[in-house]
């Protein structure tokens, strides 16, 4: 049973790491990897001195740290919800709507989204109707985190309550019996017995997404933005996109990437270590 997913690992996961020697070389096509000129680290210091390095970093750690902050408890607070709903059909009604804008694709979603905030879309029609002056929001630098963000979160709320709904299905019931004897109320339960009940998994979950700090999926932003919301929008993994696909320069692109990597891994190796002093659950 295991070996499927370890050949897996092997072949996609680990396999692609001989790759990043690309990172360290001026990558040839034609000579290929063993015969490629070494360069060492002239393509990390090149990028760390590039003039858009600073505006990269900063807007891949504000989507991350806005993500953290608006994205990360709302699958929390909808499986506190549905958990507290009593109507089964209601509730399976509520998960599966909530569900499906997941089996969506980022195509998709990027096209709907387009159309609501395009000039003549739905959100702009809602405003004329309230008087209120349209706006052209694609193309405003200070929308695009806002779209990204409650799109994402439109898209994966539903799915991400998921692991947090089996981990209250895995409570016993006991605790909360034992609580309203004590006298506890609704919002007391939640707060003395739910939430402890969760607070390892949330906890993983948090180490797990901080691991993502410096990477965010280029995807949905080639998809979003513009020539104006560049200030904004314009992302290490977009740039490395750009950088390696679009103008041919590999070994840039690769440096750019493990460079992104390598703080990901100094991010949760640092926050898995605060967890372990702090509370009895941490990732390895």
């Amino acid at each position: 049973m295991l070996s499927l997913p370890i050949l897996y690992f092997i072949l996609f996961k680990y396999g692609p790491m001989f790759g990043l020697l690309i990172g360290f070389q001026d990558y040839n096509f034609v000579k290929g990897v063993f015969h490629s000129e070494w360069v060492g680290l002239r393509h990390f210091r090149e990028f760390l001195s590039d003039p858009y390095f600073w505006r990269l970093v900063k807007n891949t750690v504000l989507l991350n740290v806005y993500m953290l902050l608006f994205y990360f408890p709302t699958p929390i607070i909808l499986a506190l919800i549905l958990n507290e709903v009593k109507l089964k059909w209601f509730k399976k009604l509520s998960q599966t709507v909530s569900y499906l804008p997941h089996f969506l694709s980022t195509v998709v979603i990027c096209g709907m989204v387009v159309n609501f905030f395009s000039n003549d879309g739905l959100v702009n029609r809602v405003l004329i109707e309230f008087g209120i002056e349209p706006k052209p929001f694609l193309m405003l630098a200070d929308w695009f985190r806002t779209i990204y963000i409650t799109s994402d979160i439109w898209q994966g709320v539903g799915w991400g309550s998921i692991i947090y709904l089996a981990a209250l299905s895995s409570i016993d019931p006991q605790q909360y019996e034992a609580a309203r004897m004590d006298g506890a109320n609704r919002w007391e339960q939640i707060r003395h017995v739910t939430l402890p009940g969760i607070a390892p998994v949330v906890t993983i979950m948090f180490l797990l997404t901080l691991g993502n700090m410096m990477s965010i999926g280029y995807e949905k932003i080639l998809l979003l933005y513009t020539g104006p919301t560049y200030e904004t929008a314009d992302v290490i993994s977009t740039f490395a996109y750009r950088r390696g696909l679009l103008g041919n320069d590999f070994s840039y692109a690769t440096a750019v990437e493990l460079f992104q990597a390598v703080i990901s891994l100094c991010l949760i190796t640092a926050a898995n270590q605060v967890s372990r002093k702090v509370s009895e659950t941490s990732l390895w």
